[in-house]
């Protein structure tokens, strides 16, 4: 009789585990959504670059080309995203083929030429490195053109690609390519003619 009920007593004890173990509730993992990182430090940045700078008129091969200068101020607001201010302007002599024009050669073409713009910039990054594209509204100028006699300036649509890379949070190096200008004309010149400008820069930013 002791064994029967020892018997019935564990039966029930197991079955009552049995019946336990089906109200414990399966633990499904945590699903965490990707966030995009944003900008470290404030997002300002700065920065300074050497220009290689070309005006040139497709149709007669008349140029004018000088090194420049380029002055570089942004915000980052994020990893893919932000917005940049340029002007460059040249530090040396403007170098000036009259291609097959009649106008007179120069030793050394009076005139200054500079560029200003501002670029929204979407970048796509890629571990140290950045791959972005410059796209903005911006003006060329040359000033006190010798045949006219007066400044000649475009302003429109810029666009531009490039790539730079971080040494660190702070310091990082880029180099690009803006089309700055490619229209019929330029100012009072080369009315009927195609004129494209182009700026090839090498240069270094700092982020605060």
């Amino acid at each position: 009789m002791r064994r029967s009920i020892l018997s019935l007593a564990s039966m029930m004890a197991l079955n009552g585990l049995c019946y336990a173990g089906g109200d414990i509730a399966p633990v499904e993992p945590e699903v965490t959504v990707p966030e995009v990182a944003a900008a470290s430090g404030s997002g300002f940045y700065v920065g300074l670059g050497v220009s290689a700078m070309s005006l040139r008129d497709d149709d007669s091969d008349e140029e004018f080309s000088a090194t420049g200068l380029a002055l570089q101020a942004g915000y980052q607001f994020n990893q893919y995203f932000a917005l940049e201010g340029r002007y460059t302007f040249n530090v040396s002599d403007v170098e000036y083929d009259h291609g097959t024009t009649s106008n007179p050669d120069y030793d050394d073409y009076p005139t200054d030429f500079s560029n200003a713009g501002i670029y929204l910039k979407p970048m796509y990054p890629i571990d140290n490195f950045k791959l972005y594209a410059l796209l903005g509204y911006g003006e060329v100028k040359l000033t006190d053109v010798p045949v006219a006699g007066v400044d000649s300036a475009e302003n429109g649509f810029q666009w531009g690609l490039g790539a730079s890379y971080s040494f660190n949070e702070n310091i990082s190096a880029f180099v690009d390519y803006v089309r700055a200008y490619d229209d019929t004309g330029f100012g009072c010149c080369a009315r009927e003619a195609n004129v494209i400008a182009d700026l090839w820069t090498l240069g270094v930013s700092y982020k605060f």
